[in-house]
């Protein structure tokens, strides 16, 4: 029997995504995407924040590593990424600049894994067949990589300029006063307009057929918005109820950024399945 005359349309095309999600082994691939994600995660933010601080050093003398290092990691809860944020510091701290090269490599090749898992879960989740060669699918994922770390890059020397050029602008005007308020703002601006970008970007560009900005608006912003609960929720669990250190010991902290990952994994293929649901919405739920 079913349910759509009961249920507003809004309401049912989410009920068809979840069921969508469910029939074509959502969780599978959520868990594929975040091993692959988890193994470019760590070399690849090395690698992004080293260059930044390496770009950011010509400009200024002073870099506060603690403002890059939040761009990334500034959407996720602090018990999951303050393990990992604290050997990002450690590593930095003895790295040299095979960080920015060998690390760099490696890092864009699982990260490109991890990106082409996600176009697989989008390709699905519209209901396209993607004839695209090899070659060209890998290079479209290398390429998103290698944007990202240059748009967290670009993020992060604005971030470092801007106020700046705020304060020697001041200086011309001193009646103004300029507070230091604004930058903490503008930092929380950037982490969270970032990961919108990144979602728009997945939409956009890796389907084998192009969209318009509204046939993936709903996607992204059901993406976004779960990702924001999911993560003020799993910050309440880590704290409240899980004890990840008394299981995995001296693996708490990798364990519980994989499994953060596989839950924001498995928000975006839901996004990608409701984008699918209002593009074809008379498709089986079954690829």
């Amino acid at each position: 029997m079913s349910i759509r005359p009961y249920v507003k349309p809004g309401a049912y095309a989410l009920y068809l995504a979840a069921k969508r999600f469910n029939d074509k082994n959502g969780w599978v691939l959520s868990s594929h995407i975040a091993m692959s994600l988890m193994l470019a995660l760590f070399p690849f933010i090395l690698f992004t924040v080293a260059l930044t601080g390496a770009v950011a050093g010509s400009l200024s003398d002073r870099i506060d590593l603690k403002n890059l290092v939040e761009l990334v990691f500034g959407s996720w809860p602090e018990s999951v990424s303050d393990p990992i944020v604290r050997e990002v510091y450690s590593v930095l701290a003895t790295s040299s600049t095979g960080v920015v090269t060998l690390g760099g490599v490696i890092a864009i090749y699982f990260a490109s894994n991890g990106v082409d898992a996600i176009r697989l879960a989008i390709v699905q989740a519209y209901h396209e067949r993607d004839t695209r060669p090899f070659w060209k699918t890998r290079g479209l994922c290398i390429g998103l990589v290698i944007l990202g770390g240059a748009g967290i890059m670009a993020a992060a020397v604005f971030e470092l300029i801007l106020p700046l050029y705020a304060r020697h602008l001041a200086s011309f005007f001193p009646q103004v006063p300029l507070t230091r308020d604004w930058e903490s703002g503008l930092n929380g601006i950037l982490v969270a307009v970032i990961p919108l970008i990144a979602v728009f970007a997945f939409h956009m560009v890796l389907p084998a057929k192009r969209h318009r900005f509204t046939q993936v608006l709903p996607g992204v912003l059901l993406t976004v918005i779960l990702w924001w609960a999911a993560g003020l929720a799993f910050a309440i669990y880590i704290s409240s109820f899980a004890a990840y250190s008394t299981t995995y010991a001296g693996l708490a902290g990798a364990m519980a950024a994989l499994i953060f990952l596989y839950l924001n994994s498995a928000i975006l293929i839901l996004g990608a399945e409701l984008n699918g649901v209002l593009l074809h919405p008379t498709s089986r739920s079954k690829p």
